[in-house]
């Protein structure tokens, strides 16, 4: 059974059972937790928590989806015949619609249905915190299986990647001993401390890899030989090794989805994930004198397999292969001389290693990798700390370059160096606070804050929305904060605990952590509020305060998030 066969029969099979079918989220999580998403449950973590409803939502507790998934903890292990970077999430979850039962049967029933015959599962065996899954094990049993085992909390038992949020006990389907699906009972909330509670809610979490399925569906020894990669190993030279031709087509695959959820090489953050990812590629490529053809070649092949599921890799295509030949090009001009620099150095640490990194762009795996006995010494966490160590100078460097004594105004989001920049800065929160106002008016109340940037010179304002805004829906939203600005309302602060100002219907940033007490701004009479939001301030008196403000540019940030540019004309 081909991948594409098995996508389609995974999300038909949980829509018949009454599962709302969910598009797969962006790599670019809205957890701010993590760096990359790394898990189908990530975008519905607000729901089990009982923040947001699913029924108002998606018309049904329970969802299904195949989810873009990213770890960065294993990018040291590519080149085996498992380990991934980017991998496929198929999942189904219950926010409080079913529990335990219908979660296993369902699984059992899948697996079914495609000719797989599960080998064996296993349940949480219980600790000194908490009971053994007994129900779990019941199901089972009555299920048929003939081989259920008891594992501890290392194996069975899921917790929340950023130390915070629902968790619970896991039970694991196994085909050929291969671990193929994780079904996870979110019975418990983890605080940061460690420390459980029960959920009022119980919920159901599960994933199944679409690797893994598809090589034991293909009957297949490893991953890289199902329709996933073949496509891609075809294309390079056999002349490569094994662990180098697994190495480029995991690399490049996860290259082409960063760059289509509108991710760029850069050296912070996910940039500086997909930075390492092409460069290591082009080190392969350079010293296996390969055409730079091939890997062209190697991406517009990822496009064309996945395009008719993940629409963005089509929509992009120009710009993804665009930004692949900037880095190519970027990377070429000092490759040859870092390979010779590492050829010729000795006794590499993190602190060596970091200034070939700095000085030639050879990335860490390639220092590693390439330099032998001599990088003994060389760890990832050695590398990492030079890493923070050039990042907290640069930091302490840009701030100098505003008038030697640091910034004035330096939240994060709005950035002033004197009190005429402050001014400046001022007017444009506020006219922020009437854009986001403004683009629920005009694309509706599903828009939200997905981040911000003030400086003296303009506002940046990112947000969620699926498509490009037509020229007419962006002359309306500059019009109806112009009009705001023309109505000279009145801007009011009012400070309460944080669960009255959610209750008031003031809009609040998703990834900010707020305080107990909070400050709430809103603009015009409470008869016809314009906007009202949780923030920190500073903000103009009155709008017309603020002058005519224009939106200068509108673009895509990443999939499913737009991004507006504009400033004020005084």
């Amino acid at each position: 059974m081909s991948s594409n066969e098995l996508r389609k029969k995974f999300l038909k099979f949980f829509e018949s059972k009454g599962h709302a079918v969910v598009p797969s989220s962006s790599l670019l999580p809205d957890d701010p937790s993590v760096l990359l998403t790394t898990a189908g449950m990530q975008q519905f973590k607000k729901y089990y928590t009982g923040e947001a409803d699913p029924v108002k939502d998606f018309g049904s507790k329970n969802t299904t989806s195949i989810q873009k998934s990213f770890r960065t903890s294993d990018i040291d292990e590519v080149g085996d015949e498992r380990h991934l970077t980017f991998f496929e999430m198929l999942g189904n979850f219950s926010f409080g619609g079913y529990f335990k039962s219908e979660a296993i049967l369902y699984g059992k029933e899948f697996l079914d249905s495609i000719g797989l015959e599960i080998g064996y599962v296993t349940v949480f065996a219980g600790d000194k915190n908490i009971p053994f899954d007994e129900e779990s094990f019941k199901i089972w049993e009555e299920a048929g299986a003939r081989d259920i085992r008891r594992l501890g909390r290392e194996d069975n038992f899921w917790g929340p990647t950023g130390g915070e949020g629902p968790c619970g006990p896991t039970t694991e389907i196994y085909i050929n001993g291969i671990e193929v699906w994780n079904i996870v009972f979110n019975e418990y909330f983890q605080k940061a401390d460690g420390t459980l509670g029960k959920l009022k809610t119980p919920g159901v979490d599960t994933g199944m890899g679409l690797e893994r399925l598809a090589m034991v569906s293909q009957k297949k020894e490893n991953i890289f030989e199902t329709d996933l990669f073949e496509p891609i190993l075809d294309i390079l030279p056999g002349t490569l090794s094994e662990r180098q031709r697994r190495i480029i087509s995991d690399h490049l695959r996860a290259s082409a989805f960063l760059l289509s959820d509108g991710v760029e090489p850069s050296n912070k953050e996910a940039g500086y994930v997909l930075r390492r990812l092409l460069r290591r590629s082009f080190v392969y490529e350079h010293i296996n004198v390969l055409s730079p053809q091939i890997f062209e070649s190697i991406m517009l092949e990822i496009i064309k397999n996945y395009e008719n599921f993940y629409r963005d890799l089509k929509e992009r295509r120009d710009g993804i292969i665009d930004s692949y030949w900037k880095e190519r090009e970027k990377f070429s001009k000092t490759l040859a001389k870092g390979i010779r620099e590492l050829e010729k150095s000795e006794n590499i640490d993190g602190k060596k290693a970091f200034r070939i990194y700095e000085t030639f762009g050879l990335p860490y795996e390639i220092i590693k990798e390439f330099s032998g006995a001599k990088s003994n010494a060389l760890t990832r966490g050695g590398f990492e700390e030079e890493f923070k160590k050039h990042q907290e100078k640069s930091r302490a460097g840009a701030e100098g370059k505003f008038g030697g004594h640091g910034l004035i105004l330096n939240t994060g989001e709005l950035k002033a160096k004197d009190e005429h920049e402050l001014s400046k800065v001022t007017r444009l929160h506020t006219a922020t606070h009437l854009l986001q106002a403004a683009l629920r008016k005009v694309l509706g109340e599903d828009v939200r804050q997905m981040g911000s940037d003030i400086t003296a010179e303009r506002t940046r304002f990112d947000f969620s929305f699926p498509r490009k805004l037509t020229h007419e829906e962006i002359k309306k939203v500059e019009n109806l904060v112009n009009g705001a600005v023309a109505g000279k309302l009145e801007v009011k602060m009012e400070e309460m605990d944080i669960e009255s100002a959610k209750k008031s219907g003031a809009l609040y940033f998703f990834k900010e952590k707020y305080p107990s007490r909070v400050k709430v701004y809103s603009v015009g009479s409470p008869a016809g509020e314009f906007s009202k939001e949780l923030c920190g301030g500073p903000h103009v008196k009155n709008t017309e305060e603020i002058g005519k403000f224009v939106i200068v540019k509108e673009e895509a940030s990443a999939s499913g998030v737009r991004r507006i540019r504009g400033k004020i004309i005084p």
